[in-house]
């Protein structure tokens, strides 16, 4: 997706990726950043990389997580452009001004609250571990996100990995949010996932992550590039011919 980008606009780059332990995920950002560069980090790194940059933004702060990273004025700094990613596949999908039902409560989980936030609906958490869902419950309503019952809910977001394996579980229950009118999943895939496809039958629209991908991606670009507008269009062929089955 990055590279199709970099090879569209001619710019003299290339996105690779890196395998990083934990503890080396600081002296990484900043040797990449010293070298002109920056990137992306994905599970299980981002909130590591949240504390590793100089300059934390205030959203990246919020969340606890920063999934992008660049250099500025000889600093590196850190953003998430996940909750962008979140509300930009939610727009594509018509979502309706309505309480959302989020599954998980990691760093995704986190990421779409931030985005209820601010499109200002309240959301309801459901998890397979109770006091996780709890302290995630208070962790959101610390940051101005109202609480919701399940049977309210008009939205599903699965920010869990369930989906990534063959033989995972359903994220979300069919009886729980009866009045789901749209589904998205965080995870994606060549074709569908599983839940998107059995949930497709009760929903209105439905969509796995790779609008989510395309939108965090573009984000992430122009941080990089500032004054550039990442070609959007190049970026979401290149991700559905990569999981085209």
């Amino acid at each position: 997706m990055q590279n199709a980008a970099f090879r569209a606009l001619g710019i003299q780059a290339v996105y690779v990726p890196l395998a990083c332990a934990v503890e080396y995920v600081p002296p990484l950002i900043q040797a990449l950043v010293r070298a002109g560069g920056g990137g992306n980090v994905t599970v299980p790194h981002k909130e590591a990389a949240a504390r590793a940059v100089d300059v934390c933004r205030e959203l990246a702060k919020v969340v606890g997580a920063s999934n992008t990273f660049w250099g500025e004025n000889g600093e590196s700094v850190g953003d998430n452009t996940d909750v962008h990613g979140v509300l930009e596949a939610l727009r594509q999908l018509e979502a309706p001004e309505a309480p959302w039902l989020i599954a998980g409560t990691g760093g995704g989980a986190r990421a779409a609250a931030m985005a209820a936030r601010e499109r200002g609906v309240d959301v309801a958490v459901t998890s397979r571990d109770a006091s996780r869902r709890q302290e995630f419950e208070q962790w959101m309503s610390s940051r101005g996100v109202a609480l919701a019952a399940a049977s309210e809910c008009r939205v599903l977001i699965n920010a869990t990995p369930l989906g990534l394996k063959a033989n995972d579980p359903l994220p979300i229950p069919d009886d729980i949010a009866p009045r789901a009118e749209v589904a998205l999943d965080m995870v994606y895939g060549v074709d569908e996932t599983a839940w998107i496809r059995a949930v497709r039958s009760r929903v209105r629209r439905a969509a796995d992550g790779r609008a989510m991908l395309v939108a965090q991606g573009a984000a992430a670009f122009e941080c990089w590039f500032p004054g550039k507008r990442a070609p959007v269009e190049v970026m979401r062929a290149a991700v559905n011919a990569a999981l085209r089955s």
